[in-house]
């Protein structure tokens, strides 16, 4: 049978009480006969000064005595509870062994505790299903710095390969013009990439304060200023805006609306449909026309440097970051964002910013 913490104080606690108690009976059982020998004088008290002088001997030595044995009693109980509790809690020192050999190389190691489930094993299942949390988070934060590594180079080597061709020959004014061009492309891809990593940093600090919102309004403003690129690709916004409120920063709720409702616009189809609904008490729905979005892959959107075209290489669509900022700020609002593939093509983007994350 296998002792369980809460087992192990028990019958620590069974076996100390009993043989402390028995001690401590006769420890005092001991001490009133010594006393009661001294105080008769005996041999040793014939008369009555000798008798007057052994009883005090003997009150103060049974008075010492008795402390003594109330000591001894003492240390003897808490010596007992210390080891018993040693004992108990020997399933909680393994676990701190464990953990302590835990560290950034070391990030698959688990207790994997076996046995019923008493306290010990769901603190163990606990720490087991964190570390997986933490393992996760970590292996993320490395696949985004490798990614965000990677997005960076390219473009400064398109860069640093334009100057070069600008200092090799003498340009004529046409292919200044161009190059001159493709370094400003270039260089907005590395600004706008620059800013989505810094609001992806800004959203995971959490947000600065909260005060109410207009979320209708909000969004109202951002398909007035989409409105240009949406006639440029013949792109049809439909709006049900009905009026809501929500908590929240206004910058961040209106990042994360241009977001969606860009990416409903530039992953569309000349001359398709883009419906956008806000609805009390906190609902944001996003949907377009576009081409067919595998299922499968509509989760994968959410992560870093994923685009549509599932081509991470694809830098003509845009940094990747778009639905990634828009998932970290709705996290940041306490929010849930989710999407689906719509059956004729194209993507439904839901936000409830007062559902929390799951």
């Amino acid at each position: 049978m296998r002792l369980t913490p809460r087992l192990r104080v028990v019958l620590v606690f069974v076996l100390a009480v009993p043989v402390g108690w028995v001690y401590l009976i006769w420890s005092l059982q001991t001490g009133e006969n010594i006393f009661r020998k001294y105080r008769s004088g005996n041999a040793i008290c014939s008369d009555s000064a000798w008798r007057s002088w052994g009883n005090a001997c003997g009150n103060s030595f049974s008075t010492g005595l008795a402390w003594f044995e109330l000591v001894l009693v003492g240390l003897i109980v808490l010596t007992l509870g210390w080891l018993g509790a040693r004992w108990a809690l020997r399933p909680v020192q393994a676990m701190t062994t464990t953990v302590a050999r835990l560290g950034p190389t070391s990030l698959g190691l688990r207790l994997r505790a076996t046995g019923p489930r008493d306290e010990a094993r769901r603190l163990s299942d606990a720490i087991d299903q964190m570390l997986d949390r933490v393992a996760e988070g970590y292996e993320a934060q490395r696949r985004f710095a490798a990614n965000a590594s990677h997005e960076l180079r390219t473009p400064l080597a398109t860069q640093r390969t334009l100057i070069e061709v600008s200092l090799a020959d003498a340009l004529t004014s046409e292919q200044l013009e161009l190059l001159s061009r493709q370094l400003l492309a270039t260089n907005e891809r590395n600004e706008n990439l620059i800013e989505g990593l810094l609001v992806l940093a800004e959203t995971e600090r959490g947000l600065m304060s909260t005060t109410p919102q207009r979320l209708d309004e909000i969004v109202d403003d951002a398909l007035t200023t989409m409105a240009v690129i949406a006639d440029k690709r013949r792109v049809r916004i439909n709006a049900q805006l009905a009026p809501t409120l929500v908590p929240g920063e206004r910058p961040l709720l209106e990042r994360l609306v241009t977001n969606l409702v860009h990416n409903a616009i530039k992953y569309n189809v000349d001359g398709g449909e883009v419906h956008v609904t806000v609805a009390p008490p906190s609902g944001l729905r996003v949907a377009n026309t576009g081409p067919q979005v595998a299922p499968e892959q509509v989760d994968g959107l959410f992560e870093p440097f994923r685009r549509q075209s599932g081509d991470r290489l694809d830098h003509g669509a845009g940094v990747g970051l778009g639905l990634t900022i828009a998932r970290s700020i709705v996290a940041a609002h306490g929010g849930r964002i989710g999407a689906f593939a719509n059956p004729g093509g194209g993507l439904t983007v839901e936000v409830d910013l007062n559902a929390p994350s799951r």
